[in-house]
Order: structure tokens, then C-alpha cells, then sequence
């Protein structure tokens, strides 16, 4: 498995995978990283891994909207139909879980959709981030409500004010 730590405007990114693709991408504080060191990826890693960093950095810059690296996420079964139904939510766009739940096929597990968009180990490629709550608040993200809210209006899903609710 590599593993790859950068900056971002949200923190250090972490990205771990190998030649199956990668199965891991996350976002903490840098005071929360003791010890992490930012490396970058090396002609030894992985290529999904060295594809992921040079698509995430740029979509940070500003210059990405689409990802098509390999992905291998470990998931239930429900979790990986979560997650492709995630991959159909476009850039700039939110949706709710209660229309994600639907598009699954099952109105009724919508508390089960939220806990699968809240285990999705891909963030941001997996966009969980443009999943809101039915009344447009920004609900359940856990890699904290600003990086969503930093998220989506950098996307211009949002205008930068204070529209959003972040609760």
C-alpha cells in the first residue's frame, strides 16, 4: 500500500492505495497530524495514487472537476451502491439524502444511506459532500460542516455568503 500526505486549503490529504486502485482518501488538521510528514508521490507508488494526487491538487486549484483514477474502496455491498449512486451527483450540484435514498431504489433507508455516505473512504472524489438535508442545510459531514461548506462553494454550488445553513 503507498501512502501519500499533501497540503490542501482544508488540511493535509492523505491518499493511500496501490495498483487496484485507490481505497483511501482523507482530510485532517494539521495540528491533528502529529508526526505526518507531506511527501510527495514517487515513480515507485502506485499510478492510481500518483493520478489521485495530481487530480486532487488540481482540483483544489481550480482547474478539475472530474476524477478518473482507479478507485478500490473497501465497503458492504450497500455501501458500494451508495457510493457509485454518489459518483452520478454532479459537479456544482447538491442533491438530498431523501432524492439519494430514491435513487437507490429505497425511500425508506435513508438513515442507512446517511450512514454510508458518512463511511465513504474517498472523499471528495466520492462526492458525500454534495449530499445535504432536505431543507438545504449541511448536515452530517464528517470531515467537519466547514470543509463541506468550503467544498461546495468552491464548486460555485453555493455562492460564497451566508445562505448556507450549517445546521
Amino acid at each position: 500500500m503507498n501512502t501519500v500526505v499533501f497540503e490542501s486549503p482544508l488540511g493535509l490529504v492523505r491518499v493511500s492505495g496501490d495498483v487496484d486502485g485507490v481505497s483511501v482518501i482523507s482530510c485532517t488538521d494539521v495540528s491533528q497530524t502529529e508526526g505526518a510528514s507531506v511527501n510527495k508521490p514517487d515513480q515507485a507508488m502506485a499510478e492510481p495514487v500518483q493520478q489521485a494526487v495530481q487530480q486532487l491538487q488540481e482540483y483544489f486549484a481550480g482547474s478539475r472537476q472530474t476524477f478518473d483514477f482507479l478507485l478500490n474502496p473497501a465497503g458492504t455491498e450497500f455501501q458500494q451502491t451508495v457510493w457509485k449512486a454518489l459518483l452520478d451527483v454532479p459537479f456544482g450540484t447538491t442533491q438530498s439524502y431523501l432524492a439519494l435514498s430514491r435513487r437507490i431504489g429505497d425511500e425508506k433507508a435513508i438513515r442507512a444511506v446517511a450512514a454510508a455516505n458518512g463511511r465513504n473512504p474517498l472523499w471528495i472524489v466520492v462526492p458525500c459532500h454534495r449530499i445535504i438535508g432536505s431543507d438545504g442545510s449541511l448536515t452530517g459531514y464528517a470531515g467537519g460542516l466547514w470543509r463541506k461548506k468550503w467544498l461546495l462553494e468552491h464548486e460555485g454550488a453555493f455562492a460564497k455568503s451566508s445562505q448556507l445553513s450549517l445546521f
